[in-house]
């Protein structure tokens, strides 16, 4: 095979392989914490939901929390135009928290459009105050159902495994860091406060979206550009094959 030829191959190679590669990155539904995701402390976290379809709308979203690892504290930060609901279920063994037994545990996050959708093309984050994380597991697994304006259901239900490749349908996964002395995670000081009943209060989630939006948008962005960069790289290659072919025609 000639030179030419070899340069118009690894082209078209590249700019498929881009084009394969590229909407993966981004595509699935994922949870990103607001600074660190520390054991045994308090964290605010985002629920980034893109919309992968070109005609239909995101309506939907039903997160499964953990109950392996259950959470006493979930709240979620209000978005306009979605209603939210937390159910909650018993647990087979309770949780010690501020001295309390807790005996039910937030067992499923819902949103639901209320005037608002996510359209092609777009994307949604849902903040979540989540607490107190456990401090026996580097990971919580969230899955998760996103449903569309025609009906259809994306089931973001498989766990990664460490050292294989990445499910088609992946579910959402918070990695949780180690907790150092003193240490208890984004928002412990507010989350150990009580209320006036007595109950404990779990850390607010406030600027969530705003700091969130920013770290999920330099992190499309990032790839998109490398996508363009593959797709320039690729079209080069092809251009060049096509140009040393004519020469050597000629």
């Amino acid at each position: 095979m000639n030179v030419s030829r070899r340069l118009t191959v690894a082209g078209g190679l590249a700019v498929s392989s881009v084009l394969l590669l590229a909407p993966s990155a981004f595509a699935h539904v994922s949870v990103q914490p607001q600074g660190e995701a520390a054991k045994g402390g308090y964290a605010t976290v985002n629920f980034k939901v893109p919309n992968e379809r070109d005609n239909a709308s995101t309506v939907k979203l039903e997160i499964s929390l953990p109950m392996d690892h259950p959470l006493a504290s979930v709240m979620p930060q209000p978005v306009p135009g979605w209603t939210v609901k937390v159910d909650k279920a018993t647990l087979a063994k309770p949780l010690e928290l501020h001295g309390r037994k807790i005996t039910e545990a937030p067992s499923k996050i819902t949103w639901t459009a209320s005037g608002s959708k996510i359209g092609p093309g777009e994307f949604q984050q849902f903040p979540v105050s989540l607490g107190r994380l456990p401090e026996d597991t580097d990971q919580l697994v969230f899955k998760a159902l996103q449903t569309y304006d025609n009906k259809e259901v994306v089931r973001w239900i498989e766990e990664p495994k460490e050292g294989a490749a990445e499910p088609e349908s992946p579910a959402p996964v918070l990695k949780l860091s180690a907790a150092g002395e003193g240490h208890h995670g984004v928002g412990a000081a507010d989350s150990d406060k009580k209320d006036a009943d007595g109950k404990a209060t779990a850390a607010p989630a406030s600027s969530a979206s705003a700091s969130a939006s920013a770290s999920g948008d330099v992190s499309d962005t990032t790839a998109r550009v490398l996508g363009v960069v593959g797709i320039l790289v690729g079209a080069a290659g092809v251009a060049f094959g096509v140009l040393a072919g004519r020469r050597r025609s000629a």
